[in-house]
């Protein structure tokens, strides 16, 4: 984890970790519609993933596990959630991340992400409800999927700082944010 995702997680923005890179190879993903998979960019993964006991609810996703768009597909609703600040869903989401920064000391999710919903501007909350990812943006290696903060189109303008970038992993057949 980088040095700069230190100060998100010490306010409670466990969800939204900046510091990821772009994917391993450093290919993106071309665009696509949401009803179709992304070609999936293969390249060598660090590490196997490991299933989250901290789920609350079964994940809710109409494009397939296995594919890219699954996984903006996902993160948009995380997006969604953190925006009408429904704790229940972007912890559900967000559940492996959150277990990382439980283990490092911070608070569980259902204590630390009300305290995210507060750094963002009600005009942002707002722009949150409805933010899309440029799916052009977005790179996956051979068990990951990272969505760059740019990716994310809004009514208003996220910067790196304000949202960081995403990293996304399948565990027990759904996206889930690990980073």
């Amino acid at each position: 984890m980088s040095a700069r995702a230190l100060p998100f997680l010490a306010t409670g923005v466990i969800l939204l970790i900046a510091g990821c890179s772009s994917a391993e190879n450093g290919t993106a993903v071309p665009a696509s519609p949401s009803s179709a998979p992304l070609p999936v960019t293969t390249a060598p993964s660090s590490a196997p993933a490991t299933p989250t006991t901290a789920t609350t609810a079964p994940p809710a996703t109409t494009t397939s596990a296995k594919s890219a768009a699954g996984a903006v597909e996902r993160y948009e609703t995380f997006l969604h959630a953190v925006g009408q600040e429904d704790v229940a869903t972007a912890c559900e989401i967000a559940a492996p991340a959150a277990k990382k920064a439980e283990d490092e000391g911070f608070g569980p999710c259902e204590q630390t992400l009300p305290i995210t919903f507060k750094l963002f501007s009600a005009a942002q909350r707002k722009a949150l409800q409805t933010a899309t990812v440029d799916r052009g943006s977005v790179t996956q290696s051979s068990k990951k999927v990272e969505i760059p903060a740019k990716a994310v189109r809004a009514g208003v303008k996220f910067t790196d700082g304000d949202l960081g970038d995403a990293v996304l992993e399948v565990r027990n057949g759904a996206w889930y944010v690990t980073d």
